[in-house]
């Protein structure tokens, strides 16, 4: 006879993350799930849409076909957010708000795993900024 056994546990470390453990024959399912408020949601959206478009733009310009070619798109990427105040802080916003890690719900482009690298070294650098 097998044990079917359903423990689920919710851990609200703060008002966004939910952990649900899942305890079925012996083996432990695991599931972070990230909700956001509505209007924190919507910052992600734009900043990503805004990352999005401007990915899109340049790769009008700029291969994505080799990783190499991807790295390029994603260092003018950067370089092109840096140069306009106004997308640095929505994206720096949208990054506090949900860190990297919610961009790639976001980012549909083939430069989208790069640009999330560059965007988490990119937040550490502006933080460690006077």
């Amino acid at each position: 006879m097998t044990s079917h056994n359903k423990n689920v546990t919710v851990n609200n470390t703060n008002s966004n993350d939910v952990t649900i453990n899942i305890a079925q024959d012996n083996s432990r399912i695991e599931t972070n799930q990230t909700s956001y408020a509505p209007e924190q949601k919507q910052t992600l959206a734009e900043a990503a849409a805004d990352i999005q478009q401007l990915l899109e733009q340049l790769e009008k310009s700029y291969s994505n076909c080799t990783n190499e070619e991807k790295e390029k798109l994603t260092t003018k990427a950067i370089a092109k957010i840096e140069k306009n105040p106004n997308l640095t802080a929505r994206i720096l916003s949208a990054l506090k708000i949900g860190g990297v890690k919610a961009f790639e719900e976001f980012l549909s482009h083939p430069a989208a795993s790069f640009v999330i690298s560059a965007l988490e070294d990119w937040q550490k650098t502006k933080e460690n900024q006077p």
